[in-house]
């Protein structure tokens, strides 16, 4: 019991995995940065392309970060996300679809 605290590097990133997070992180937020201050695209494009480089980076911290793979030991994990993902997105989607709806039938009358 004097080692409460191994060092078993087996469920913690190297250096290395760190660094390639952090330079993935840097380039997918200076991407949509760019498209915002210097538009080259349309609203929707620019929008369409700053969700999609969100999502790749949360991606990236899931798997850079917070060690998150295809392995047998993180599977309970990656299960769990998905469903916490799956319920936000219903939450969310379900919610701005009402809003919507009422919108549309109280700008009826």
């Amino acid at each position: 019991m004097a080692n409460a605290h191994s060092h078993d590097t087996g469920s913690h990133g190297s250096f290395k995995s760190y660094m390639i997070g952090f330079v993935l992180s840097i380039i997918l937020t200076a991407i949509p940065f760019g498209l915002v201050m210097y538009p080259t695209f349309s609203k929707s494009a620019t929008l369409v392309l700053v969700l999609a480089f969100a999502v790749i980076q949360v991606l990236v911290h899931l798997v850079y970060f917070l060690h998150l793979d295809r392995s047998e030991a993180q599977r309970n994990n990656v299960i769990a996300f998905v469903f916490a993902g799956i319920v936000i997105a219903l939450l969310v989607g379900l919610a701005l679809w009402i809003m919507f709806s009422i919108h549309t039938v109280m700008m009826a009358h």
